[in-house]
């Protein structure tokens, strides 16, 4: 059974999220705080599959939350609940590592809709027919991508991606050799409005060069394209 942990503490709503989300099938722990959050989602003795999170919480925030989780190495797929109109709160979010949003008040089907994307994206993870595609991998040169794993594997180093990492590496894959724009990517990839702050795209792409690049101040695979955005180059060797 899909194990949900939702961190809320406006008592009525973790209630009624939890109500409604066991009427759906699923198993569903409900905390308060993030440190508690925390606590169950570092400790051994815990396994969920999606975390429903909100960003207002007292003492450790939801940013906070996400941060750490990454940073632990703990990788659960995340939906943060965000307040109406708050665009920073969504690219805050994303930065911090999260995998989804939505905005408060929200509908329960759309949440629902959300919580079931986010279980299937593993299995959206497959670019089509990039370069040297193995079912769910992608390889170039001495670096290999495991969409369903969501892991990035550079000669003897494996390393970890997010969801929401996966997806901006796995749309710059789908469209090889060609640029990419800021827009479409905000877009296409997180569903984000065109006059959304694109900073959250070039902290992406940041930590994607430390993991992918040899020198990222020297690019060759993730190149900027100078008023446009990026450009994604599998073999640059091969490139006139």
């Amino acid at each position: 059974m899909t194990r949900i942990l939702v961190v809320e503490d406006e008592q009525h709503l973790a209630e009624g999220l939890r109500f409604n989300l066991e009427a759906e099938g699923y198993q569903v722990d409900v905390v308060e705080t993030g440190e508690a959050a925390l606590d169950l989602l570092l400790g051994k003795a815990q396994s969920f599959d999606i975390v429903v999170l909100d960003v207002m919480l007292p003492g450790k925030s939801g940013f906070d939350v996400v941060s750490e989780m990454r940073q632990a190495g703990q990788f659960v797929p995340t939906l943060i609940l965000t307040a109406r109109g708050h665009s920073d709160d969504v690219l805050k979010g994303f930065s911090s590592g999260a995998d989804d949003y939505l905005t408060k008040p929200f509908d329960l089907a759309i949440l629902i809709a959300r919580i079931q994307g986010l279980l299937r994206r593993r299995d959206w993870l497959r670019p089509a027919q990039p370069v040297e595609v193995r079912n769910d991998r992608f390889v170039f040169g001495d670096k290999t991508v495991y969409f369903d794993l969501l892991e990035l594997h550079v000669r003897d180093q494996v390393f970890p991606l997010t969801l929401m990492e996966m997806n901006v590496l796995r749309y710059l894959i789908r469209h090889e050799g060609k640029p990419v724009s800021r827009k479409a990517m905000l877009e296409e990839v997180w569903g984000l409005h065109e006059d959304t702050d694109t900073r959250a795209i070039d902290n992406f792409i940041v930590r994607l060069r430390r993991y992918i690049e040899a020198d990222p101040t020297k690019p060759r695979h993730l190149l900027t394209v100078r008023g446009v955005g990026y450009r994604f180059v599998a073999f640059p060797s091969q490139r006139g």
